[in-house]
């Protein structure tokens, strides 16, 4: 038997309770796929994070209660934010992952981390009448971003009233769904909120991911490459964003919420 660090995160936040939930747990050794999604249910956050030490690097897999997932952004800033806070890395140092979307790297900024991730192309499409049904909300524009949806509205009102059919979401043939709006307030330059019920996620609180489709989407609207966001679920979340050709600059905050040690 082995003692297993475990820790849970609240990232996109500096306050305890507000954020994204994720759980990190640093592995020493490779371990099967079915012991870290039961790992990941026994935790019952959005996703929870494992990293393994890799070269010069490490490798970094994300598993939500029901599923692996090719790239998430929250757990992704909380494993940085343990590697620099227990001192695994020196905080001037980056960090590099290696994921099933590619090589992302972390790096400190004070009390912000940034994180590197690849921009997300969207096409447009028609309405999607289930869709709108379960959200009970027409949209202006539609766009599929791989296997997102990207629903925008004309006003933060609309994104905040929102009270999706989960239930109904659940049974569609979607990752999840994105819905967006400019912000009311002059901090933000938009707001959005993220359903993924069929991985077993009603809402995600602040979800970096979808960031990779909204950054690319709004500077194309405001002309803008480095922009604030707010996603506007009840917990709430803060992000700081660049766009530079194919990639998006994701940054954020993280507070430690407990840590403990796993038998395993």
């Amino acid at each position: 038997m082995v003692n297993i660090p475990l820790f849970q995160v609240d990232s996109f936040t500096n306050e305890p309770f507000k954020g994204n939930p994720a759980g990190v747990c640093l592995l020493p050794e490779v371990r099967p796929d079915t012991w870290m999604r039961s790992l990941a249910a026994e935790m019952a956050l959005s996703e929870t994070a494992f990293i393994l030490k890799n070269g010069g690097g490490f490798s970094l897999r994300w598993f939500t209660p029901t599923v692996e997932v090719s790239l998430c952004g929250h757990a992704t800033l909380a494993s940085a934010h343990i590697l620099w806070q227990k001192k695994i890395v020196p905080v001037d140092q980056t960090i590099r992952f290696t994921s099933l979307s590619g090589l992302l790297t972390a790096s400190k900024n004070g009390d912000w981390i940034e994180l590197d991730f690849p921009a997300r192309a969207i096409t447009a499409v028609s309405e999607n009448e289930a869709v709108i049904e379960a959200l009970t909300a027409v949209p202006d524009e539609c766009y599929q971003s791989k296997d997102n949806l990207l629903y925008v509205y004309p006003d933060e009102a609309v994104i905040r009233r929102l009270k999706p059919d989960f239930a109904a979401l659940a049974g569609l043939n979607y990752h999840g769904i994105i819905v967006t709006a400019p912000s009311a307030n002059p901090k933000y330059d938009f707001v959005s909120r993220f359903f993924a019920p069929s991985i077993g996620i009603n809402e995600d609180p602040v979800t970096g991911s979808a960031h990779c489709t909204l950054a690319p989407y709004w500077q194309s609207r405001l002309h803008k490459d480095v922009m604030s966001a707010y996603q506007a679920s009840a917990r709430g979340g803060e992000l700081k964003l660049r766009v530079s050709g194919e990639r998006v600059y994701i940054s954020g905050q993280a507070v430690t919420l407990f840590e403990a040690s796993l038998k395993g």
